[in-house]
């Protein structure tokens, strides 16, 4: 088992804890660099759409997993960064200007929905994040002369001053790229002041409060920057696409972001990318593992939502802490044996969430 002994205040925030962890994330930076050359074209599409949909979900968990405030509609977001930079680049905008655009307006959009959430909170500011999503999903259909409506929109090639990523191995390292720079800077923003508010705001407003944290501020900044992440998330989801039509930023979208963080883990980084790859994995096994159904129940449709949901039960009810939480529990268990106690993680229940293991 792994002991560290802390001396200073830098080695505390330091993003590296020990030796190990650099080493684990060099090696995974390694292979997903050598990926295009060894994956398929298929499964290397479906690994860009996990990158894509980890920067969503860092959008979202930022919202919900760090500040702890519920949100029903981050759908919109995703559309607000998706349409944004489909028109600019349509257009002959340069693709880093229109991403700028399409995160800055999504921002803009998160403030204008996070300065009259201020007065909810709980399911009261869900349902407010919601009926925001069905106005902006009726705009993107009413608001034909820009976004094409109900017919959709087709999306141009990424152009970075002139160089085109036309093939699927440039569009994912370019994935790539912009999901390590958006970890880099959730991982950043929340060891600085900002973000310990953000954390000491979901575990207590009235203690966040009395220690002199301005909770109309920082919610307003969360929903802001969270809407910027999800804003990337989707101008990347349009390219990878290339169409884009309003039944696409649905409830269905949200609901699917909302399962990506409760089932990989809320209130970790991790867990946006184990909840990305489930999201992305799962209708895979599930096409899979069809044929060896009995036919009343391998030809139903439906099938995936109601897998998804029995899922997102099972986890809510036996997991909380998702699959990140399960797999700390396992290391867990690994680093102590044979000391390990059955009450270890119930006893935990009864901290908050800051001070439980992480």
């Amino acid at each position: 088992m792994r002991f560290i002994f802390k001396t200073d205040y830098a080695q505390d925030i330091r993003l590296a804890k020990h030796g190990g962890q650099v080493f684990s994330y060099s090696l995974l930076m390694l292979v997903l660099l050598l990926a295009p050359m060894v994956v398929p074209e298929y499964w290397l599409a479906q690994l860009t759409f996990v990158l894509i949909y980890s920067i969503a979900g860092l959008g979202l968990m930022l919202v919900a997993g760090f500040t702890g405030q519920f949100s029903i509609g981050h759908a919109a977001f995703l559309g607000m960064g998706a349409y944004t930079h489909a028109v600019l680049t349509n257009m002959g905008v340069p693709f880093p200007v229109a991403l700028l655009a399409a995160a800055a307006l999504s921002a803009f959009t998160g403030v204008v929905i996070g300065v009259p959430a201020l007065r909810v909170k709980g399911i009261y500011l869900g349902m407010a994040t919601l009926s925001f999503g069905f106005i902006v999903q009726e705009l993107f259909t009413r608001w034909d002369s820009v976004t094409g409506g109900n017919k959709g929109m087709h999306v141009k090639a990424p152009d970075i001053f002139g160089w085109k990523l036309e093939s699927g191995e440039e569009f994912y390292y370019l994935c790539l790229v912009l999901t390590t720079l958006c970890t880099l800077a959730i991982l950043n923003l929340l060891r600085s002041s900002t973000g310990r508010a953000f954390v000491a705001i979901r575990d207590s407003e009235v203690s966040a409060q009395s220690m002199g944290i301005h909770l109309a501020r920082y919610k307003t900044t969360s929903f802001a920057l969270s809407a910027a992440i999800t804003g990337i998330a989707g101008a990347l989801y349009a390219h990878k696409l290339q169409f884009i039509s309003p039944d696409q930023f649905s409830l269905l979208q949200s609901i699917e972001l909302l399962l990506l963080i409760v089932v990989g883990g809320l209130g970790s980084v991790h867990g946006a990318f184990l909840g990305a790859i489930f999201l992305i994995s799962m209708p895979q096994m599930i096409s899979l593992s069809k044929d060896y159904l009995p036919p009343a129940i391998g030809m139903a449709p439906g099938l995936q939502s109601v897998v998804f949901g029995v899922v997102l039960i099972a986890f809510v009810l036996f997991e909380p802490m998702g699959i990140y939480g399960r797999w700390l529990k396992i290391r867990t268990y690994l680093q102590i044996f044979p000391f390990y106690r059955r009450g270890l993680f119930t006893r935990q229940k009864a901290f908050q969430k800051s001070d439980r293991l992480s």
